[in-house]
């Protein structure tokens, strides 16, 4: 019988010697096979959704640097434009959606039954790398999650502060908790459909949890990801799942238990030490290098390193960045981060 994967391991709760390593955004604009493979591509959706060519990019850093995991590669907005939303991208720039912050602009979106066609590209790049994947490597699928969905769908940008999705909640509370529990479902279906296709984890990213205060942190941020969470469960006993409430600062804490996570990923305003004390304590914790040490290199870059393993090494630890890798990061200096986690 195969040895459990790594990463499957701390996610069930075992402490490692050395924690398993992956890297949000790892396949990117950072490395020179990626950049030629986007270039065949067109552009970046193009990209997105050539199954063959997502998952080669999607292979890239394991063939480079052998992280224990590999993340698809896809992006969080192609789940609104299988809504029926116009989704393009403004180089330099970032997306563009088309909005909704009017109820007939919400009327005319597709039933969470309608995603399937429009995402089926992306369930065959998964189906691709679980049969391509080295057998040690763990294939995680993700979606985002709803709030940090909603924001560019109603913004029909990225904002500084989420501005137009804070203003319909206030002006718009009907409408807005509807396309909340549009995005809630069908991310349900979307992540099955991926698990069907052999994601071994899930991951919800909430890049935006963090300007959510108070009550509202709790109504937006954490009861959709433990709607999502336990009917995922309910199909899927055995698939962990990862949340990742960015900038949540002390609503890390119990995070995990409220909503049903094996493991809580944390970015970098909080600090590893703080982690072990008040998030760890619950299970599985993910994090938390800052992602510009990547670029900066140098001893800070071994000694930070070191600091998060060292930090969370008394439980369950997946070793990762506090954001993604960032496009001005140094291949090298990745291949460091590696070698200082593993102790070479």
């Amino acid at each position: 019988m195969a040895e459990m994967k790594k990463i499957l391991r701390s996610l069930a709760g075992e402490v490692l010697e050395t924690p398993p390593i992956w890297m949000m955004r790892q396949a990117g604009r950072y490395l020179p096979e990626y950049r030629a493979t986007r270039a065949e591509a067109g552009d970046f959706l193009s990209l997105c959704y050539n199954s063959d060519l997502a998952a080669e990019v999607t292979l890239q850093p394991i063939r480079r640097y052998g992280f224990d995991a590999a993340i698809l590669f896809s992006d969080i907005l192609l789940l609104p434009q299988a809504l029926g939303a116009d989704l393009w991208f403004v180089t330099g720039e970032g997306p563009r959606l088309s909005t909704i912050t009017r109820d007939e602009e919400f009327a005319i979106l597709k039933g969470v039954d309608d995603i399937h066609e429009t995402l089926s590209p992306i369930y065959e790049t998964v189906r691709i790398l679980a049969r391509e994947l080295p057998e040690h490597t763990t294939l995680i699928g993700f979606a985002g999650a709803p709030w940090t969905v909603a924001t560019y769908m109603i913004a029909g940008r990225g904002t500084p502060d989420q501005g137009p999705a804070h203003a319909l909640k206030g002006q718009n509370r009907d409408l807005f908790e509807k396309l909340i529990e549009r995005l809630t479902l069908s991310t349900v279906e979307y992540l099955a459909e991926q698990i069907e296709a052999g994601a071994e984890v899930v991951k919800l990213f909430d890049s935006w949890a963090g300007s959510l205060k108070g009550q509202d942190f709790h109504d937006f941020a954490l009861e959709p990801v433990r709607q999502i969470i336990a009917a995922l469960k309910e199909r899927f006993p055995n698939v962990p799942i990862i949340a990742f409430p960015r900038e949540a600062s002390d609503n890390y804490i119990g995070f995990a238990s409220a909503t049903g996570a094996d493991c809580v990923a944390v970015d970098n305003s909080v600090s590893p030490e703080w982690v072990a004390q008040n998030v760890q304590t619950d299970g599985c914790v993910q994090g938390n290098l800052k992602s510009s040490h990547m670029v900066s290199g140098g001893l800070a870059l071994i000694d930070e390193t070191r600091r998060v393993v060292d930090a969370l090494s008394e439980g369950p630890h997946i070793f990762n960045l506090g954001h993604g890798i960032t496009p001005d990061a140094d291949p090298e200096n990745v291949q460091i981060m590696v070698d200082t986690v593993r102790g070479a």
